[in-house]
């Protein structure tokens, strides 16, 4: 009759080490993930402030709200800021956003995903708002006259 040594490795025993270690790599994946949210995260943002306040602020035909508005924006490079209020001429304004060292290429990868923490690229606009300036009734009239004698003639020529 033969016995068997009572510390030797068998199967059962070597299955129950691969399902610990099985166990351990679990948890560091699950660690892992819960450390993510916590890595790298540029997080840009415009805000347009106008003086007077009130206006209302579009960027790139897309209404962002009344001034002073912001907004997060994803990609660099030039952006148009139409602002309008009653009273007051409309302005147009066209902004180009260059990067921040830390979004040049190679470089935004680290930024991006593994720098421990938030960074943030703020872009303030401030817009000087002019009051609207009406033209006397007379000269639009003799204006508009000028314009239906040259149409008559076939001569037309600029409205200024």
């Amino acid at each position: 009759m033969q016995t068997t040594p009572p510390f030797t490795l068998t199967p059962l025993h070597s299955a129950n080490a691969n399902h610990t270690r099985l166990v351990h790599l679990l948890w560091i994946a699950f660690l892992a993930l819960l450390s993510l949210p916590s890595m790298g995260c540029v997080r840009r943002r415009m805000t347009v402030r106008t003086n007077p306040p009130g206006a209302t602020v579009s960027v790139d035909n897309q209404m962002i709200g009344t001034s002073p508005a912001a907004s997060s924006f994803v990609y660099y490079g030039t952006r148009e800021f139409r602002i309008e209020k009653d009273g007051y001429r409309t302005e147009t304004i066209r902004r180009r956003f260059n990067p921040p060292w830390y979004q040049m290429p190679g470089i935004d990868f680290i930024s991006e995903t593994l720098w421990p923490g938030d960074l943030r690229d703020e872009r303030i606009i401030d817009v000087e708002l002019v009051p609207k300036t009406l033209e006397p009734t007379p000269d639009i009239l003799q204006r508009a006259d000028s314009l239906r004698t040259q149409s008559q003639t076939g001569m037309v020529t600029s409205p200024r």
